[in-house]
């Protein structure tokens, strides 16, 4: 047994060395980010398991890292798993009594639509239920590309529709609903909001929490995807690429993308302006900002192109009308992500229609802090406990 543990150190020793000396000289740690030993850890980690060692299946590598080692058994959760038609779901109910009925609270995790699942996101539903005392769905839709896109969409909705028919089932009043998600699940939690704003046979969405979400495939120019290109752990290009494997497209066109706001002619006015980094205060503007040069699409990059177009993957450029009739909204946006100004303009299309909205801002933020606060004392970031806190306030306020 000690033979194999010093095996194992051995080796663990030597893949973390290997990890610092060819990710260290091109590690982008913006002075502002604390905690530096810890976000250096998680660069090195991924990059080198994803790009150096040359894994061909990274969506897999990423699933099992996510999925990690589960919590112990929580005392104070009824936790049961079900199935809301063919979708896996997970329930959380505090035991402590109550005299009326709870908030209920649908979580769609994160992972770009490829990795993420119920058992990551254990530790974030358990303390979402536990701290704001309501009932939390984790809701395990089925990931690409085994599903393709836009399936994701389709079982958080058909989730949604589920449980606010069944609410009471669960102790829940279903006029006192929310939806929440991160990072690509705030993507499906805005459209999933969207989706339900004209229906008249469920009562209204409460609110809708969005977690440094992706909300536009437009534009990968805006100034926080200049400033944080290469800030660990959603760089600019791998959000691409993600995004390009999420939707089945051909890969070859990154650079183009990277480089070009692709706004068809006939839409540039009316997509500037809800994109418009002019909507972006200045004070998140770096410097050196250059505003992308908008060009035009040649007929296959446009083909190409043409899904994230479409509010379900870009709910930024949904029609006003829809953007009028949302819920009161809680926006997270983290400084050093290349998704923060995705949450400035959603955040700023939302109160020019009148809608409430809650925002935190983590200073100190980078992608994935909140979820990453749940994987143990060790590697949590001060910023991303102090960003759920946040969000359990939000929750108890409604």
């Amino acid at each position: 047994m000690e033979l194999i543990l010093a095996i194992f150190l051995v080796v663990l020793t030597v893949f973390v060395a290997g990890a610092f000396y060819y990710e260290h000289p091109k590690a982008e740690i913006p002075p502002g980010l604390t905690e530096r030993k810890k976000i250096y850890f998680f660069h090195y980690i991924l990059n080198f398991c994803l790009e150096k060692l040359g894994l061909t299946s990274e969506v897999y590598v990423l699933r099992t890292a996510m999925d990690g080692i589960p919590p112990l058994k929580d005392n104070h959760l009824f936790i049961k798993d079900l199935r809301f038609e063919k979708i896996k779901v997970r329930i959380y109910q505090p035991k402590i009594p109550t005299t009326g009925q709870r908030r209920g609270v649908l979580y769609f995790h994160g992972g770009v639509g490829q990795f993420g699942s119920i058992r990551a996101y254990e530790r974030v539903c358990r303390c979402l239920a536990k701290s704001s005392n309501s009932v939390v769905v984790s809701v395990g839709y089925r990931l690409a590309p085994e599903y393709p896109y836009p399936t994701q969409f389709e079982d958080c909705l058909a989730a949604t529709i589920h449980f606010m028919r069944t609410a009471e089932d669960y102790g829940v009043d279903p006029t006192c609903v929310i939806i929440c998600g991160d990072s690509s699940g705030g993507t499906l939690a805005a459209a999933v909001a969207q989706a339900m704003v004209n229906r008249e046979d469920l009562p209204k969405l409460r609110a809708q929490i969005l977690i440094y979400p992706f909300l536009q495939g437009v534009d990968f120019n805006l100034p926080s995807y200049q400033q944080n290109k290469g800030v660990p752990i959603l760089l600019k290009e791998r959000t691409i690429t993600f995004g390009l494997k999420y939707l089945n497209k051909d890969l070859s066109i990154v650079e183009e993308l990277s480089k070009t706001v692709y706004i068809p002619e006939d839409l540039q006015l009316k997509y500037q302006k809800w994109l418009s980094p002019d909507n972006i205060p200045e004070e998140f503007k770096p410097r050196d900002y250059k505003p992308g040069k908008i060009h035009l699409l040649s007929e296959e990059l446009h083909e190409l192109a043409k899904p994230t177009f479409d509010p379900v993957f870009s709910p930024l450029v949904a029609e006003d009308t829809v953007i009028a009739q949302l819920p009161e909204t809680f926006i997270l946006t983290c400084e050093f992500d290349v998704l923060r100004d995705d949450g400035l303009l959603y955040k700023k299309r939302l109160e020019d229609h009148g809608v409430k909205v809650t925002w935190c801002h983590l200073e100190e933020g980078f992608h994935g802090t909140v979820f990453l606060a749940f994987y143990g004392r060790m590697l949590s970031f001060r910023s991303g406990v102090k960003g759920l806190r946040r969000i359990v306030d939000f929750l108890n306020s409604i």
